[in-house]
């Protein structure tokens, strides 16, 4: 589904969340359901770095794979603007997911999900190149980015897989800052840094934001936290229920790659 609007003023909201519902249903515990959100709604413009605040298990992360596309939520939208238009994310054919993913909306995660044995300047450049970037200015801006997150050029033609975690963690942030998307999903995307590296990445979500992109995070760091966000936001499980399980059934997800 598409909005009817292509004309949106440059400061109109990035990402609109309205009246969000996700449960689960664990049919391997005896059918057991999990109200997770409730009338979820958050708006973000751009150039606005909005932190999800809430205990553990709160919701969270189930609102960040929601605005990825990752869970389907049985009820409300998710609406991102997609080449001018508000694109909702709930219901949509999975090809109209994958090109915003591919060209809008950016998602740093807490884990590396890459192709074994592919080199390290090979993975960051990637995106790029699937926008059409010449090859030879794709590897000059990941080449940037690994040096100011200071993994060392000898690493740049290894696989990350035998990295340590903050080497593999800055991969995944190189992978995803080397395009300059319009929305930005963050799951604690300094939780396995260094002080130096940390810095490095607030300056990353900052220059992010200058340029107008609308950021979406969760920031364990109250360092972070202050130094990137404009906004927060208090996310608040239904009944004191909890996050999503470790474990969700297939009906829970979109049939998308993360």
């Amino acid at each position: 589904m598409t909005g009817d609007m292509s004309d949106l003023k440059p400061t109109a909201p990035i990402i609109q969340v309205r009246n969000l519902h996700k449960s689960f249903t664990l049919h391997t515990q005896g059918g057991i359901k999990l109200d997770v959100l409730s009338s979820t709604d958050l708006s973000v413009a751009p150039g606005d770095c909005v932190a999800l605040m809430g205990p553990s298990g709160a919701g969270k992360s189930t609102v960040l794979r929601c605005l990825y596309g990752n869970y389907l939520p049985q009820s409300g939208a998710v609406l991102i603007r997609h080449k001018g238009r508000m694109t909702n994310l709930v219901g949509a054919e999975p090809r109209v997911v994958l090109a915003l993913r591919r060209e809008t909306l950016g998602y740093v995660s807490q884990f590396l999900r890459v192709i074994p044995r592919i080199a390290s300047i090979d993975l960051v450049s990637e995106p790029l190149i699937t926008l059409g970037v010449e090859p030879e200015a794709a590897r000059e801006k990941a080449a940037t980015l690994l040096t100011r997150l200071r993994i060392p050029t000898r690493h740049w033609d290894l696989a990350p897989a035998t990295f340590s975690g903050g080497e593999q963690q800055r991969i995944n942030i190189a992978r995803t800052m080397v395009v300059d998307y319009p929305a930005l999903l963050l799951d604690e995307p300094t939780a396995s840094l260094d002080a130096d590296n940390r810095q490095t990445v607030i300056e990353l979500i900052l220059e992010a934001r200058d340029r107008g992109a609308a950021v979406v995070g969760i920031f364990h760091d109250e360092e972070v936290r202050d130094a990137v966000c404009t906004h927060r936001h208090h996310v608040a499980a239904p009944d004191g229920n909890r996050d999503a399980p470790d474990t969700v059934d297939s009906e829970d997800r979109q049939d998308l790659a993360i």
